[in-house]
């Protein structure tokens, strides 16, 4: 289980966040919902210890540390790998630093994706070092798989497919924590969607509660951000008389 309690991060006078708690069992499939801003990269550099926090959030009732950081990965658009090593050189390094790395997952993806083994990273599309950030987080053989915007750069075919190998090679005991703006896409693949504003908590709810309910995800996230349908047509009325 991974708890976050009462977590709270300031940039300056800035609130990134607010309080935040939050319980993750193993075996879940989350999506991380909000706005750019929202707090939603900040919460999870937290959870790895990136940054300084006021609260808590432990791993299975202990802090995280250097002796239990390895159960948790990530894969974030800010690239995490070495860009001069190619992607059999991070192989190796990963099957020599830990124990848990999932050699057969980790050439599975790769011919998914038609990466090269031999290539320098700095010479991939920014797609391709996307996909590759996250065959590195999926194969490093974490409980716990932290997601940060994986999919920038990705066209829509590549993403779906991705959705389906995803779903086909998670074990029940791994949990997934997704961040993304593409809720329509992830909708039937998540079972939890939890959202954040300003910094603060304001929506946790299962997907078999919203199928129950008739409600989409986007129609509860626009709830509970109280989403104005009718922003657009008044602000374009304000810029026509502006003219």
């Amino acid at each position: 289980m991974l708890e976050i309690k009462n977590v709270s991060k300031s940039y300056g006078t800035k609130t990134a966040l607010s309080k935040v708690d939050l319980c993750l069992p193993r075996g879940e499939i989350v999506g991380l919902f909000g706005e750019n801003g929202a707090g939603k990269t900040t919460l999870m550099k937290c959870i790895l210890g990136f940054l300084r926090y006021q609260g808590e959030i432990t791993l299975d009732g202990e802090p995280i540390t250097r002796k239990n950081i390895a159960r948790l990965s990530f894969a974030t658009s800010e690239h995490s790998f070495f860009p001069g090593l190619t992607p059999r050189a991070h192989k190796e390094f990963y099957e020599l630093h830990f124990p848990t790395f999932r050699q057969k997952r980790f050439n599975g993806l790769m011919d998914f994706f038609e990466l090269p083994m031999n290539k320098a990273l700095r010479h991939f599309s920014t797609g391709q070092k996307n996909q590759f950030e996250v065959i590195l987080a999926m194969s490093q053989g974490a409980d716990y798989i932290l997601m940060d915007e994986p999919f920038a750069g990705n066209d829509v075919f590549n993403r779906e497919d991705f959705y389906k190998v995803l779903l086909g090679i998670l074990d029940p005991t791994e949990t997934l924590l997704l961040s993304t703006h593409l809720l329509e896409e992830v909708e039937k693949f998540i079972g939890r969607a939890v959202l954040i504003r300003s910094g603060q908590l304001v929506g946790d709810v299962s997907m078999a509660e919203l199928e129950e309910s008739g409600k989409g995800l986007l129609g509860y996230v626009k709830e509970t951000y109280r989403y104005k349908a009718d922003r657009v047509s008044k602000a374009l009325d304000d810029l026509t008389e502006q003219e």
